[in-house]
């Protein structure tokens, strides 16, 4: 029998690869072999570290929800008063959701995952959950949801609208909402 080539970084290789192939492909896309062939290890190693594409699909957006989710915070903790604040969300819809086409890519395969499977929802109301957090520093409870929600529309607007939305018109949007 031949030794077992050691490998400590093999399934974080293999979280990563895979959301590279979702971000090329989209989720319908992503393939045992796709991935195994990205993170370049042998195919059997998927089945090893993971016992089915949907724990793969899991463990990859969470990874990328939470990564995601720490740029958002530290973009929000950055804020000192509301105005500092109305700056945070306009940096955090126009540059920091989707920090590239790969980065908008895994954000709407994740919304579409979550409006389908319950397993996949958690992961959103997770990033959800921690985005609130992240607000509540300077808004009150009422507040962080609104403004929440009000970022993921602004997002969607921002990279998916065939002209797209202005950071004035945001932070217009933003003040609005925060009643400035």
């Amino acid at each position: 029998m031949a030794p077992r080539r050691h490998d400590p970084d093999r399934r974080d290789r293999i979280i990563d690869a895979t959301l590279q192939v979702i971000a090329e492909g989209g989720v319908a896309g992503t393939s045992h072999r796709r991935v195994a062939e990205r993170a370049e290890v042998p195919l059997g190693s998927m089945t090893y570290h993971f016992a089915s594409m949907d724990e793969l699909l899991r463990e990859a957006f969470t990874r990328f929800a939470l990564r995601i989710s720490e740029r958002f915070a530290a973009r929000i903790e950055a804020a000192s008063d509301i105005e500092g604040l109305v700056e945070a969300v306009v940096h955090i819809v126009h540059d920091d959701l989707a920090a590239g086409q790969d980065e908008l890519v895994l954000t709407l395969e994740l919304y579409t995952l979550a409006a389908r499977q319950p397993v996949f929802r958690q992961i959103t109301h997770d990033w959800m959950r921690r985005s609130r957090e992240a607000l509540g520093r300077l808004v009150d409870a009422r507040k962080t949801h609104e403004v929440d929600a009000l970022i993921e529309g602004l997002f969607i607007h921002a990279h998916l609208d065939p002209v797209p939305r202005s950071r004035a018109a945001t932070r217009a949007a933003v003040r609005r909402l925060l009643s400035l």
